[in-house]
C-alpha cells in the first residue's frame, strides 16, 4: 500500500464514502455443488464499480505470477489499497478460470469489507473445510484396524472409520481390498 495522501481527501475517506453507498450485496447466483446461493462477481461489480467511480476510485484486478490481486486505486493521487490471493496449481483451463473468478470475488469482498447477506456459499465452504479437518490415523492404529477388519473382529464399521479419519489413498485402497 502506498503512503496516505497529503491532499484534502485521502483514499481512505473516499473508500469510506463509497462504502456508505454500497451497503449489503445480495445473493444472485446458485452454487450447484453446495446447492446454496451467493453473490457472484458480476453482481458485486455491477453494484460496486459505479459507486467507486463516483468517488474517484478505480477497481483493478490483475493476475500476475499466479496471484489474483484486487487494487482500489485513487485516480487523483495514484494511491491504492489491495488484497491478493495466490492461485492453486491447476492445469485444467476451466478450473484455472473458475479459481480466478472465485478469487476476484473474494479479494474485492475482502478489500472493501463487503457484507453479503446470507452468504450460504461461504458458510458451506467453511463447513466443508471444517469437516475435512479430520485427524489422521497413524500407521499402528490403521494396521490394528485393518487386522481386525480381516479377522472380522473390528469394533467400528468401515463407514465410521472413513467418516472419522482423514485416510490416505493408500489406506483407502487397503480397506477396499479387504
Amino acid at each position: 500500500m502506498k503512503k496516505e495522501s497529503t491532499g484534502n481527501v485521502s483514499i481512505y475517506m473516499k473508500i469510506w464514502k463509497a462504502k456508505q453507498s454500497i451497503g449489503k450485496i445480495h445473493k444472485s447466483s446458485m452454487n450447484p455443488h453446495f446447492k446454496k446461493s451467493y453473490a457472484d462477481l458480476t453482481a458485486i461489480l455491477e453494484i460496486v464499480e459505479p459507486i467507486l467511480f463516483e468517488n474517484g476510485l478505480l477497481c483493478l484486478q490483475p493476475v500476475k505470477d499466479n496471484v489474483v490481486c484486487t487494487q482500489i486505486v485513487d485516480i487523483d493521487s495514484g494511491e491504492y489499497i489491495e488484497s491478493f490471493m495466490t492461485l492453486p496449481v491447476l492445469t485444467d483451463p476451466q478450473k484455472i478460470l473458475g479459481a480466478i473468478t472465485y478469487f476476484r470475488r473474494a479479494t474485492i469482498s475482502s478489500c472493501l469489507s463487503l457484507s453479503v447477506t446470507d452468504d450460504d456459499d461461504g458458510n458451506a465452504v467453511a463447513q466443508a473445510v471444517k469437516e475435512s479437518a479430520k485427524p489422521k490415523m497413524d500407521k499402528e492404529m490403521f494396521n490394528n484396524f485393518l487386522e481386525a477388519l480381516k479377522k472380522g473382529t473390528n469394533k467400528w464399521p468401515v463407514e465410521k472409520v472413513v467418516d472419522t479419519y482423514d485416510l490416505t489413498k493408500e489406506q483407502m485402497d487397503k480397506i477396499i481390498t479387504v
